[in-house]
């Protein structure tokens, strides 16, 4: 049986090092900006990195690719990850360089990190702790652990059901968001060594 994963290259940055850690954990990865190839697709990864407004805009300057995702992520049930800009893409709009549409799939909007504390820097960068909310603690690919991070910008999702892990730089931050099939983490896996290599194993495995 076919389980192939397909990574979206839509000029967004770290497409390498997500594409050598799925291979790492044993992924039948596809890179393509195809839009036919991605509605066949059992699985989608959506990289980013870089500005909201610039992800946005790669992406839909491919054409017919927002639609072909959500046609195989809603209707067809594949599993989906969002990784940093990949995952605040969910959103509703970004706030960064002006205000910018996402695609939409969950509530909230991508905001500027502003800590409570002036002294704590921006961007967040370097390992800190993902706590799961008590409504994700059986999430069958997220754990708790110490992750990855590297944002200046953070995921305030209206809806507190689709927060599914929350860090902590100067005040809580969305390390993550869940809901059915869709999961978006703000954090690096493929910086994350064992943690992450760990978390792209179990989305590998999911069947939600």
């Amino acid at each position: 049986m076919s389980n192939k994963t397909i990574l979206i290259d839509y000029g967004a940055g770290n497409l390498h090092s997500v594409h050598n850690a799925l291979k790492a954990v044993g992924a039948d990865v596809e890179v393509t900006a195809d839009a036919n190839t991605v509605r066949a697709a059992d699985r989608i990864v959506l990289p980013g990195v870089g500005s909201f407004k610039a992800c946005a805009q790669g992406l839909r300057a491919i054409p017919g690719m927002a639609e072909a995702m959500a046609e195989r992520v809603h209707v067809g049930g594949a599993p989906f990850l969002g990784i940093c800009v990949g995952m605040q893409l969910l959103a509703r709009c970004g706030l960064e360089h002006g205000e910018t549409a996402g695609l939409g799939w969950i509530d909230g909007e991508v905001r500027l990190i502003e800590p409570s504390d002036p002294a704590i820097k921006i961007p967040h960068m370097g390992w800190n702790d993902a706590a799961l909310m008590a409504h994700a603690k059986d999430h069958p690919v997220l754990e708790e652990g110490e992750a990855y991070f590297l944002h200046s910008y953070h995921f305030a999702a209206e809806n507190p059901e689709d927060i599914a892990a929350l860090t902590d730089h100067g005040g809580g931050l969305v390390a993550a968001v869940a809901r059915d099939n869709i999961l978006g983490v703000q954090f690096h896996p493929e910086k994350s060594q064992q943690y992450g290599l760990d978390m792209l194993t179990r989305f590998l495995e999911w069947k939600p």
